[in-house]
């Protein structure tokens, strides 16, 4: 992991960093906010900015985001108190350390923020066989296209086959090609030159410089847009980019990775997708079985997840029930992976008794793993059922807002959160400060917050 310090290093600051090195982070250092912002434009990437709190940080994350750089910061100091670990949350970090550092703490918040621990965890013969292939050709210079369903894992056996290739040692840079509006996922992709549009202050280092040498993981490449396919190839084929406004071609050395969730030859029949580009990136295809297509993954995935969440949120970890794994290896699995973290996410925060038992596990609604999930064969009368309370739940939301939606499933998140902040904005998925944001909106609008730590509506709503 890249790690980018901020502020005078001196002290228990530089003791820290230390520790973050002993941990396997990379680490370069600068003194100001503005030479971060920098050295970030420049392609000097981080993964995770540590930044002294008495740097401007609201002014740091909005330098950033005025470059489309988002990197995820971590406030720390000597000294501080309550109010100045609440500003500094408050501004936009993620968390705070205070100094002198703990060890453990340094390597949690690293683990955690960066989201860099993610192994590739598998028992079944079916996933098995697929690791064995990445294997074979991780250390080849191959292009590499990973495909299957959402959530099923793609991101994670990038990062596999990465950290088994020989540009180990090299950047892996992440571009998600559906977050990323067409008209600035070119220079996304590219950089450009100071003065090549409107905004463009200074020259900015696109994400294949920023790569240069390791991996470049195109993410979802089938929403790219065909015309920026064309450049797209130009630049796997003949290892050269060219920035927006730029005059010279520039040198790149790097290995793509692409991963889709859709059928990428029937976007190439549709028009959508460059048969030239699909068989360029296409040399290994690596097609991931979905979570409902591996059961034996399911109970491994599952006490990972409860050990990891445990350590995060400080409490005890619980077996699963033997009932509860029947139940979770009976489920279907629509969101894969990623939905069953959640899953036993929410298990480990709800779970009361010696074990997590099948009450704990909640779908994304709320509601738990149903009696009828668990069995092997569904009958008519369970048919039944679920169309009527799929009705049910189709004609609750008619006449409802996106707006109205949201602020529902926020509130219901918070609410089985028990009033945490931190652990709601996982579960959904958005950062601690977009939360507050909405918070802030509802309480404005006279809507009763479940206080922190509570679950007990409060009248106002206080940042914690």
């Amino acid at each position: 992991m890249r790690l980018l310090v901020v502020g005078r290093l001196s002290g228990q600051l530089a003791t820290a960093v230390k520790m973050a090195m002993a941990h396997g982070a990379k680490v370069s250092h600068v003194e100001r906010g503005d030479q971060a912002t920098e050295q970030l434009r420049r392609g000097q990437g981080a993964d995770l900015l540590m930044v002294d709190y008495r740097v401007d940080i609201a002014a740091l994350i909005a330098a950033n985001e005025n470059e489309r750089i988002h990197v995820p910061v971590v406030a720390c100091g000597v000294d501080a108190d309550a109010t100045d670990a609440a500003n500094a949350i408050r501004a936009g970090a993620k968390e705070f350390i205070p100094l002198p550092p703990d060890a453990d703490l340094i390597a949690a918040v690293l683990s955690a923020v960066a989201d860099d621990d993610r192994p590739l965890i598998s028992a079944d013969p079916a996933m098995k066989a697929v690791i064995g292939l990445a294997d074979q050709v991780a250390r080849s210079e191959a292009s590499i296209l990973i495909t299957g369903e959402s959530g099923v894992g793609k991101e994670v056996m990038a990062r596999y086959m990465h950290v088994n290739s020989r540009r180990a040692d090299k950047p892996f840079i992440s571009v998600n090609c559906a977050a990323i509006p067409d008209n600035l996922l070119e220079s996304e992709l590219f950089g450009h030159e100071k003065g090549a549009f409107t905004g463009a202050m200074a020259r900015r280092i696109g994400k294949f410089e920023e790569a240069d040498g390791g991996t470049l993981l195109l993410d979802e490449i089938s929403e790219m847009d065909v015309r920026l396919q064309a450049k797209l190839l130009r630049a796997i084929q003949e290892r050269v980019i060219d920035r927006v406004g730029g005059t010279k071609p520039v040198p790149v050395n790097i290995r793509i990775i692409a991963t889709s969730n859709r059928d990428l030859a029937k976007s190439v029949a549709e028009g959508t997708f460059r048969e030239d580009l699909l068989y360029r990136l296409n040399v290994v295809n690596l097609r991931l079985p979905a979570l409902r297509e591996r059961p034996g993954d399911i109970a491994v995935l599952a006490d990972h997840f409860v050990k990891k969440y445990a350590a995060a949120n400080g409490v005890p970890v619980r077996p699963v029930s033997a009932d509860a794994r029947r139940a979770l290896v009976s489920h279907r699995w629509n969101g894969n992976v990623r939905e069953l973290e959640n899953a036993m996410h929410r298990a480990v925060l709800l779970a009361v008794g010696p074990e997590i038992d099948v009450d704990a596990i909640r779908l994304p609604d709320g509601q738990p793993l149903s009696a009828g999930s668990h069995g092997a064969a569904p009958d008519a009368g369970f048919a039944g059922r679920a169309a009527q309370v799929a009705d049910t739940v189709t004609r609750a939301h008619v006449g409802q807002t996106v707006a109205q939606m949201e602020k529902t499933l926020i509130l219901d998140t918070l609410s089985h959160c028990l009033g945490n902040r931190t652990h709601a904005a996982t579960i959904l998925g958005i950062s601690i400060r977009t939360l507050r944001n909405k918070l802030n909106e509802y309480a404005d609008e006279g809507t009763s917050i479940p206080a922190p730590q509570s679950g007990i509506a409060a009248s106002g709503y206080a940042a914690a």
